[in-house]
């Protein structure tokens, strides 16, 4: 009977070790397809399948054995781990790359309409005629590799002033009109639709059973819409990517369903009593957007809605394999569009003029949440800078008290200062994330301004 428990032990560990290993293995080809796949064929680059620094460089290097086979034909991707369990990207011009599940392939849409209406000059950041060099000084340093142990690696910086870009660089292989993924910086931009549909009185930030799964008595009935735009939903999500069983890779790499899988997820906290950031809540919020806007408008609704009401043509938000927009992080745009994006918030949500985002949705934005470590997050903004890019750094206390930021994986950031008339973008692939130090470049940036 011992040998016969030992056994069935054994037996269980080897398929439980089976299991996880199967996990880290669609984990990671699911990325690398999808980094791959983005990068190749949505943003135009030439990227080495197997050695580029996206997918092989620092902390990558555990995705080298990965194999990855680019399909130019079919805009595919497809990565396996010597040839086992490959997983498929797929390129759809104006939706960008989406990871299939056999059946479960990416949902093909009509592409999104780009408006031919001409958004007034105010909505634009104008071209550069007002370069100053001591701020161009700055950005040229921000390409510099002052530790070759912590690789900076700028693609793209734009530094708008007033509404002039009045710095701009870019590295090898990325122009102007290079559209460049900014990961987190898309949770910020969501927040704007869902002030749009707010201020049109289609949603309210009190609104609870937001889902049909949420219903009472389900404990989750109590979260409110705001508690999700402040992320202090309660939900159990493990937002971990040196962990590979982490939710938020399963979820981002993982699963077919992004929103589905984050609204499964159990309470671990009472809604509204405690603050984790959680890329699944922003998924969540991106399936309340799509069913209150509704299937036929959904596809083309965030450029109508937004994009291109402030001239931001060249923006692509990806969706999941079910078609909702994966707002918590899968969106490009050129580093241009990204200062359009916080120019809106530097004029106060005028367009021109027009209002795209009420004063009160700005203020409600940038209000901190009280939960959050020194009220450093507001609802899908970032109010103050964390400490591993900056935040303890002595010159973060010279950033100006109205400055908010988007910030997203490998030190894409999106800097907003209305008092200074300030927008700064940085896009790039800081895989070591304290590489990157956003507090000193925003103080020398503003000191130079």
């Amino acid at each position: 009977m011992i040998a016969f428990i030992a056994t069935i032990a054994t037996l269980g560990a080897a398929v439980w070790a089976l299991v996880k290993l199967r996990t880290v293995v669609d984990v990671a080809c699911g990325y690398k397809s999808k980094v791959l796949c983005t990068a190749i064929f949505a943003s135009g680059r030439a990227l080495d399948p197997q050695g580029a620094d996206e997918i092989a460089a620092d902390s990558y290097w555990i995705l080298r054995p990965f194999r990855s086979r680019v399909d130019a034909r079919a805009a595919s991707v497809t990565t396996s781990f010597g040839g086992l369990r490959p997983r498929t990207a797929v390129y759809c011009p104006g939706f960008g790359a989406t990871l299939s599940y056999g059946s479960a392939g990416p949902k093909r849409s009509p592409q999104p309409p780009v408006s031919s209406l001409q958004s007034p000059v105010s909505a634009h950041v104008r071209a550069a005629v007002a370069l100053r060099p001591e701020v161009q000084a700055v950005v040229d340093r921000a390409f510099l590799e002052p530790n070759p142990s912590r690789r900076r690696r700028t693609h793209a910086v734009v530094v708008v002033h007033d509404g002039d870009i009045v710095a701009e660089r870019y590295g090898r292989g990325v122009g102007p009109d290079t559209p460049l993924p900014g990961w987190s910086m898309a949770k910020s931009v969501l927040n704007a639709l869902v002030g749009i549909l707010i201020d049109e009185g289609r949603l309210s930030v009190d609104s609870k059973e937001l889902l049909p799964m949420w219903r009472s008595p389900d404990p989750r009935a109590a979260i409110s819409l705001e508690d999700l735009l402040r992320m202090r939903s309660g939900l159990r999500f493990a937002e971990v990517y040196s962990n590979p069983w982490s939710d938020v890779l399963s979820m981002l790499f993982n699963a077919p369903d992004a929103a589905g899988y984050a609204a499964s997820s159990r309470l671990s906290a009472p809604p509204g009593s405690v603050w984790s950031y959680a890329s699944g809540t922003t998924n969540i919020l991106s399936s309340i957007v799509r069913r209150t806007v509704g299937e036929s408008a959904y596809p083309s609704w965030p450029h109508r809605a937004l994009f291109d009401r402030i001239g931001m043509s060249s923006a692509v938000v990806e969706p999941d394999a079910s078609g909702t927009f994966i707002f918590s992080s899968f969106m490009l745009a050129t580093a241009r569009d990204w200062a359009r994006y916080g120019q809106l918030w530097v004029d106060g949500g005028q367009s021109g003029n027009r209002t795209i985002l009420s004063k009160d949705w700005i203020r409600f934005s940038t209000t901190p949440t009280v939960q959050s470590a020194d009220g450093r997050f507001g609802a899908h903004w970032w109010l103050k800078l964390n400490p591993e890019i900056g935040g303890d750094d002595p010159v973060a206390p010279s950033i100006a008290r109205d400055a908010f930021f988007a910030i997203g994986h490998e030190g894409q950031t999106l800097t907003v200062i209305p008092s200074r008339g300030l927008v700064i973008v940085r896009l790039g692939a800081a895989i070591y994330i304290d590489a990157w130090n956003q507090a000193e470049f925003v103080a020398s940036i503003q000191e130079a301004v």
